[in-house]
């Protein structure tokens, strides 16, 4: 009788796998009878538990955890001050101004002065942190929504933090403990997860520049001639102007009225290049001629001081300043960038330019840039690139070719006049809502911000302009530069890819500036 194939006995024998053959049982790796992969991973994890604390004890270059945690805050003798009864904290977002002078920026760098560690130290003496959290900004998950530099000022900016506030009278006795050149102007309730400075969807700055900044180039200066040779080997590219040829005219005519001859203004421009090229110099000065560069400097600055601006070459400067709008590559207008580099693509929302204004003597204008987000410098860059432009009379396309490929050096605008308006919340605004929460907005604070500004922010840029001569510091040094021609893309000649590229530098400039 047959049997089919599934009746049919089966080989052990042939089918169990040999035995495996130690030859010492202490050689056995036990691993091996653990679960594969899963096992090496959670050896990986136990590993990483174990090296988890070293890593706590190197953050920010502070104690071990261990110390940190008996670490008790000391009083002025050294002696341990009794722990606080523990109060709930909040999640807050804090509106504020400040005036940046005299101190080194907005964030926090012992021993350095800054606007931080007086904000901080002022929320601890106020009671809206606790002391055992004051040796510690991230205790109270302290954040920013933008950094500025040494010197730059802000009308607004939001900082957020975990704070104590049960006392209903706490932003009063935060204020007491500022200097008046630091303002909260007030607070609103977050969700946990808050970021300021990730949250914000735009930012609004400011820029204040005296509008003699737009007039041209003094004539026979290195510039002038640079863009002289340029249009007469291609004519019919830049702009005349007759506006600013006459202002020069007048300067001249008031420099003859005082006795001052064309030979010795020639002589007296050819002593200040001497004298930027030969700082290191013994020679004995020619007194008769230092006498003479101070009478030209003090009638053409007079003159600068009483120039008031057309409405044509303000709206020359609205134009030129619209050409940012939108989203561009701004990797000529900041530092370390390519033009290969994502993150040089940025978004501008609007541009304003004000209508003129005067402040002891000199007339002002006012420039308003709105945009998602800005780089090192580039404000400052955006601004000056505007005004050579106008001043030189090239094409106002010459700033969307910048946006280009080809390198050029626009050097940066002077900090004196930049401040941060305020951050912008549009998007964040309508999660608040959904929270429970206000809306982050200064609009409720616009009356004092503007006293604020007028008192502690514009008044000090109007004192030192007049008192340094910061603009025309800068526009004089470009225009007298003579040494490669650096700035020719401002002529007809126009960018070329084969120019030397550079940072210009400024002399006597402040290291100012805002990172934004």
């Amino acid at each position: 009788m047959s049997t089919s194939p599934a009746e049919q006995p089966t080989n052990v024998e042939q089918t169990k796998p040999a035995p495996r053959v130690v030859e010492d049982e202490q050689d056995i790796d036990k691993s091996v009878y653990k679960r594969g992969q899963q096992a090496k991973w959670a050896r990986s994890r136990k590993a990483e538990r174990g090296d988890r604390n070293n890593k706590r004890q190197r953050r920010d270059g502070e104690l071990p955890w261990e110390e940190r945690k008996e670490q008790r805050v000391l009083d002025s003798d050294g002696n341990p001050l009794p722990s606080e009864p523990r109060r709930p904290k909040k999640k807050v977002a804090c509106l504020i101004g400040y005036c940046g002078t005299g101190y080194h920026g907005m964030q926090l760098n012992p021993p350095q002065k800054t606007i931080e560690g007086d904000l901080f130290e002022a929320f601890v003496e106020s009671g809206a942190i606790s002391r055992d959290n004051s040796n510690d900004l991230k205790k109270s998950s302290f954040m920013r929504a933008a950094r500025t530099d040494k010197g730059v000022h802000a009308a607004g900016n939001v900082i957020s933090l975990k704070m104590i506030i049960e006392d209903e009278d706490i932003l009063e006795k935060i204020n007491s403990k500022l200097p008046p050149t630091i303002r909260v102007w007030g607070y609103e309730r977050t969700n946990k997860n808050f970021d300021c400075r990730k949250m914000c969807s735009s930012r609004i700055y400011e820029y204040l520049m005296p509008t003699f900044s737009f007039l041209p180039p003094k004539p026979n200066s290195p510039l002038a001639r640079q863009i002289k040779e340029a249009n007469e080997e291609t004519p019919g590219v830049t702009r005349d102007d007759p506006e600013g040829s006459k202002w020069w005219a007048d300067v001249l005519e008031k420099l003859h009225a005082s006795g001052i001859t064309d030979k010795d203004i020639q002589d007296a421009q050819e002593a200040t290049i001497n004298k930027e090229k030969n700082n290191d110099s013994d020679d004995e000065p020619d007194m008769l001629l230092e006498e003479i560069v101070r009478k030209i400097k003090q009638t053409e600055n007079q003159a600068r001081r009483e120039y008031r601006i057309s409405k044509e070459r303000l709206e020359l400067v609205n134009k030129a300043m619209q050409m940012y709008i939108g989203h561009h590559n701004f990797h000529n207008f900041t530092l370390g960038k390519h033009f290969k580099d994502a993150s040089a693509n940025r978004y501008m929302k609007e541009i304003t330019v004000s209508e003129p204004f005067v402040i002891e003597g000199t007339e002002w204008v006012s420039i308003k840039i709105h945009g998602q987000s800005f780089m090192l410098h580039q404000i400052r860059k955006m601004i000056a690139m505007a005004a050579l432009v106008v001043r030189t009379g090239c094409p106002l396309g010459r700033i969307t070719e910048a946006f280009q490929s080809s390198r050029i050096n626009i050097p940066k605008a002077p900090a004196l006049g930049l401040l941060l308006e305020q951050p912008v919340y549009e998007g964040y605004n309508t999660r608040l809502k959904a929270f429970g929460y206000n809306e982050l907005t200064f609009t409720p604070f616009e009356k004092e911000m503007n006293e604020f500004k007028m008192k502690h922010i514009y008044d000090k840029i109007y004192a030192e302009e007049v008192k340094d001569n910061t603009f025309h510091g800068f526009f004089g040094f470009i225009d007298g530069f003579n040494g490669t021609p650096i700035f020719n893309f401002l002529t007809a000649n126009g960018i070329k890819d084969s120019q030397e590229v550079r940072e210009v530098v400024i002399p006597n400039e402040k290291n100012e500036g805002i990172a934004e």
